[in-house]
Order: structure tokens, then C-alpha cells, then sequence
């Protein structure tokens, strides 16, 4: 039998989150387009536990020594089967 994990509990794994439909529109202002942000595939752990779609925006919230934490932003695009 096949043990799942549930990676989004692991202490190195960052926070995921889908980001709102107005801080998607104002990323999307800002920098023109969602092809100008990095891809996350619809197949990553993070993104199937979040139910995401491809095209939502995942916000990602890393824990940092200096700064206390740093936001980073992937679009979701269709992953492999």
C-alpha cells in the first residue's frame, strides 16, 4: 500500500498559496503579462494540493533570515501526465 505525503507540512517546504484575482490584475499591470513569470507545472505536489488550474498565479512565501520572508510568484501551465 502506497503511503501519501503530505508535502505542504514538510519545515522546507514554503507556503503556497493561489494569489486573489486583484493581486493577479495588478502583477499583471505591472509587469505586462503572465508569460513574463516563471512556470510551475499543474502536476507540482504544492499546486495539486491547492486544487490550482493552469493560468491561477501561486504566490510563494519563503522564510528568510534577513529580510523575515520573501514573496515569489509562478504562473501554473499544464504539467505532464
Amino acid at each position: 500500500m502506497k503511503k501519501e505525503i503530505d508535502v505542504s507540512k514538510h519545515e522546507l517546504v514554503p507556503k503556497h498559496e493561489i494569489a486573489s484575482e486583484r493581486e493577479k490584475e495588478e502583477l499583471i499591470k505591472k509587469y505586462g503579462s503572465l508569460k513574463n513569470f516563471p512556470r510551475i507545472y499543474s502536476t507540482d505536489p504544492q499546486v495539486k494540493l491547492l486544487n490550482a488550474k493552469p493560468g491561477d498565479l501561486i504566490k510563494i512565501i519563503r522564510k528568510n533570515e534577513v529580510t523575515g520572508e520573501s514573496v515569489y510568484y509562478r504562473v501554473v501551465v499544464e504539467g505532464e501526465k
